[in-house]
């Protein structure tokens, strides 16, 4: 289910890539994506694609400019784009504490998409560290969140994950 992630992923990585080289001065309001938005989207993207190389690049221009504007969601998605970064290092405890800041940011403000990322990331960890039970716990609660919204390609990848994890117990 990954595999089809990964090629949506990477052509928007390319578009917004583009805009960057662009100038930032909309002929609207609204007509272009700020700076903010455009980090937002290439670290959301490279941890989606569990592209490393590009996380350690865009996570912490995504955090420094999310602290600079003390906006918590964007800050939330920056450390999960770290926790992502770190799982895929092999920085577990790293990865934990990144992805529960996240989770504390995330849940004031009822984020059932963003949390569902997070949950679903943090049982990718749990899994990566052999704790299937606390995978499918997390994984369970992510699926939550996605069948609430109604996001279909989650909700479809999530129980796919569950499925591999319930053949490996």
């Amino acid at each position: 289910m990954q595999a089809k992630f990964g090629g949506e992923f990477a052509l928007m990585k390319e578009h917004l890539e583009e805009a960057f080289a662009k100038s930032n001065a909309p002929l609207k309001w609204g007509s272009m994506p700020t700076e903010p938005e455009l980090y937002i989207l290439l670290a959301d993207s490279a941890a989606e694609r569990r592209d490393e190389t590009a996380l350690r690049e865009f996570a912490p221009q995504l955090e420094e400019i999310a602290v600079r504007n003390g906006h918590k969601v964007y800050q939330a998605v920056a450390h999960r784009a770290w926790g992502v970064a770190h799982t895929l290092a092999g920085g577990y405890a790293e990865a934990q504490a990144r992805f529960e800041q996240s989770l504390t940011l995330l849940r004031p403000f009822d984020t059932r998409w963003q949390i569902g990322r997070t949950l679903y990331d943090l049982g990718e960890l749990a899994s990566r560290q052999g704790a299937h039970s606390a995978a499918r716990n997390y994984l369970s609660q992510a699926l939550v969140h996605y069948e609430a919204l109604g996001a279909a390609p989650y909700v479809e990848r999530t129980k796919a994950r569950l499925t591999e994890l319930d053949v490996v117990a």
